[in-house]
């Protein structure tokens, strides 16, 4: 059961000052990374609406841990 709610958790959308409190950059660094490929590309919801898959925020951010925690 535990991990059917762990799963729900990381179903979902982040809007983009969501995602900056998870990844703590400058709005222009994360559309940069999100144009070259270093973060996830974003989806549109509506017209006016863009997101981004709560998974892949929370795989980035997993692996930029990891990457810290090696140097």
């Amino acid at each position: 059961m535990e991990v059917n709610m762990q799963k729900n958790d990381e179903v979902g959308f982040l809007r983009l000052n969501q995602v900056l409190q998870i990844i703590p950059v400058s709005k222009s660094a994360w559309w940069g990374g999100c144009k070259t490929g270093r973060f996830p590309a974003p989806v549109k919801l509506g017209p006016k609406t863009t997101a981004w898959k709560k998974e892949d925020i929370i795989k980035l951010s997993d692996t930029l841990g990891n990457d810290e925690n090696e140097n």
